[in-house]
């Protein structure tokens, strides 16, 4: 069992570049793996900064824990402010549960749900479910708006998320 993933009541932050085929088609495999790699620093450490354990990454997406809803909200903001001058966007999905944790990692509806909330968003764009805000949305920090209830495929209960833009 990984002994550095948090346990208990967990916030998910998932991230995946928004046209990353088109992407590196417009601007070649060397340029695109150099903005790849900046891409990768700067996800890892403004991930690190607020406790987050990096969970899984393939290719250009993310998957990673953070003890607290505020460190992960904080971290979104940062990802969204490093990426910012470049051309790489990446959407991010937040959201808070309390998932079984097991010597594989975590297991249950929550990491879904946190996954199925990052792929509904578009580039630059930081998509939180209504745990989340709940337990940590500072309008300093993070200003949301209230996008409504959603469905998500394969979720049974519909629900309620805020936007950074």
């Amino acid at each position: 069992m990984r002994t550095d993933l948090p346990a208990g009541t967990v916030t998910f932050l998932f991230t995946d570049v928004e046209g990353s085929t088109k992407l590196l088609d417009e601007l070649g495999a060397e340029s695109y793996a150099t903005a790849l790699a900046e891409h990768r620093r700067i996800v890892r450490e403004s991930c690190a900064e607020q406790g987050g354990v990096e969970v899984d990454t393939q290719g250009d997406a993310f998957f990673f824990a953070f003890p607290t809803a505020p460190g992960a909200l904080e971290a979104s903001r940062a990802i969204v402010e490093g990426l910012s001058p470049g051309r790489v966007r990446v959407r991010t999905g937040l959201h808070t549960g309390t998932p079984l944790l097991t010597d594989e990692g975590y297991v249950g509806a929550d990491v879904h749900r946190a996954a199925r909330i990052a792929a509904s968003g578009h580039g630059g764009q930081v998509l939180v479910s209504a745990a989340t805000a709940a337990l940590g949305a500072e309008p300093q920090v993070l200003p949301l708006l209230d996008l409504g209830e959603h469905r998500f495929k394969d979720l049974a209960a519909a629900e309620r998320d805020g936007s950074s833009s």
